[in-house]
Formats: structure tokens, sequence, C-alpha cells
């Protein structure tokens, strides 16, 4: 960090710099430098597929969701290739309730790379939100079978077990306490 506070002394509209600066905050959990950083470099017109998915994944941290979709918004406009985009745009969708967008990306990010099992266990989550449990249960299971040591699936399935047959009574209905029920998998 020292280096490129250097830098920054001495240039201190290098936008490159602030994003790196921004991201050695991060790594030492300093998510307010890290986003103040990642805001200058993005003033200065830093334009990297990479520092958008940084920063959105900043701002997803810190619960800026509408920040979040616009910076990786940016990173898919940049880089439509990289399925990390696509991934932690799904989650910020997810979050904000858009649920139809939320799937859209999710499966857009596994069409990139099927093998995210954390992306296929959130498709799951969003059908569950949306009362699909069938679909849930499918993709939940599909990934028990290809994924036997991916936990997150087998515990889903116990709960959708609980949600789907429990009585109707108790049964959460509204998606903030179906979204709390469900494992998230390892992000």
């Amino acid at each position: 960090m020292a280096s490129h506070r250097r830098v920054l002394a001495a240039h201190p509209a290098d936008a490159l710099a602030h994003y790196h600066l921004g991201f050695a905050y991060g790594m030492t959990g300093d998510r307010r430098g890290e986003i103040a950083e990642y805001r200058r470099a993005a003033a200065l017109g830093l334009r990297q597929w990479d520092f958008y998915l940084n920063f959105g994944r900043a701002l997803l941290e810190s619960g800026d969701l509408t920040g979040t979709t616009v910076a990786l918004n940016q990173a898919i406009v940049i880089a439509p290739d990289h399925p990390e985009a696509h991934f932690n745009l799904g989650l910020a969708y997810e979050r904000r309730g858009m649920l139809a967008a939320a799937l859209d990306e999710l499966q857009t990010s596994l069409r990139l790379d099927p093998r995210q099992p954390d992306a296929q266990n959130m498709v799951g989550l969003v059908y569950a939100e949306e009362g699909n449990y069938s679909r849930a249960r499918e993709v939940w299971n599909d990934l028990a079978r290809t994924e036997p040591d991916f936990e997150p699936a087998r515990l889903n399935l116990a709960i959708l077990d609980r949600v789907a047959q429990g009585p109707k009574d108790h049964a959460p209905t509204d998606r903030n306490t179906l979204r709390t029920a469900f494992t998230f998998g390892s992000r």
C-alpha cells in the first residue's frame, strides 16, 4: 500500500494506481478505503472489466445493491464473456428481489462456465424463492449428484423437504423468510 501511495503522491490522476490501492485496502478488510479508491479510479476513467468486477463485489459486500448493479453491468459491457461478472450480477439481482433478472444472469454465467456449483446452487435458490420447489429440487438433486462434496446442495434439499412438506401454516410464504432459510454456498 505504501508504494501505491507514493505513486499517487507523484501522480494523483493515475486511475490504475487508485484501483490497485483500493484492491490492497480490500485485502486488508478496509472496505470503506477500498470503495473510496475504486470510486476515484472510476471517476478518472478506468475501464477494465476486472476493476468493475472487484468494484461490484466490494459494493455488494457493503450492501450497495444499486451501485453493485451499475458496476457489474459495466464489467459485462467491457467483457461479456466472463462468467464471474454475470454470477455476481445475479447475486445482486437476487438480493434486490429481481428474481427473473437474477435467474437470467446466473444461467448466462453457467452457459459460459457450467462448472460452478455456487451458481447452480443460486439457481436452485431463485427457483425456491419463486415457489417453484420442483425445479429447485431438480437443480439441487443434480448438483448433489455431480458435486457430492458440495454440502450446500444437500443442506438445501433437507431444508426444501421441511419447507415443502411441512404444515402449510408453518411454511415460509415470503421471499425474505425463504431466502434466509436456504444455504447460499461457499461465497
